[in-house]
């Protein structure tokens, strides 16, 4: 009895109304196949050259021109947003005084800015020193990823004059920190750092940190 009940509330269990929609859309393509067979082995063989030979690539050309507007218009939404939320970090980065949400607008703005320096020119000078600042500051072990990440993202703002505290980072106890001034260096093409930078690509005990210091020299040369 109990299975008999069971059984008939599972029949009465309405369907996922995301089950049922695909179910319908299948359903409609299947129809739609089956309906394009039926007429198109009614039409005249000339009809059906004509369909090939004209219609077929007009569809196809237009269809790839829209996919083309529309990746178009896409991007140009995707940077107007971007160009929105940078105008507004900036404006909180210029309002914050507490030294570690500054620090993070800093790091959050060169991702948003997809880690490049146009459109920070503004604001670069006070991003270098908070990240320089960050870099010679957040010492110990346990710093180590925010102090590395300021090592790479600095070198994003091209100041030269940040080289030589790079290249000095190129020591740091922790290999994280030593790969990340490596990217800086190889952003900033830093061509006073070549000698370092090759020592470093040949003795240091670390894969990564050898890797990205022969990356930095490739960018540099």
């Amino acid at each position: 009895m109990k299975h008999a009940v069971k059984h008939a509330k599972i029949g009465t269990m309405k369907m996922d109304p995301r089950g049922q929609a695909n179910l319908t859309a299948i359903l409609a393509l299947v129809g739609l196949i089956v309906a394009s067979v039926w007429a198109w082995k009614r039409v005249t063989p000339d009809t059906q050259d004509y369909v090939v030979e004209q219609i077929v690539p007009a569809a196809a050309v237009t269809a790839v021109a829209g996919v083309l507007v529309w990746k178009a218009v896409e991007s140009i939404r995707r940077r107007r947003a971007r160009v929105h939320t940078r105008h507004r970090m900036i404006a909180r980065f210029e309002r914050e005084t507490l030294a570690n949400k500054r620090r993070d607008l800093a790091f959050e703005l060169i991702e948003v800015n997809r880690y490049t320096l146009k459109g920070l020119e503004s604001i670069a000078p006070d991003l270098v020193e908070v990240l320089v600042t960050t870099l010679t500051t957040a010492l110990g072990d346990k710093q180590h990823r925010i102090r590395g990440m300021a090592a790479s993202y600095v070198g994003v703002l091209q100041d030269k004059q940040v080289i030589p505290i790079l290249i000095k980072a190129l020591e740091d106890d922790h290999a994280y920190v030593r790969a990340c001034a490596a990217l800086g260096l190889g952003r900033l093409k830093a061509v006073a750092a070549k000698d370092k930078l090759a020592a470093v690509m040949q003795d240091d005990w670390d894969q990564t940190v050898r890797s990205r210091a022969r990356e930095a020299l490739e960018r540099i040369a």
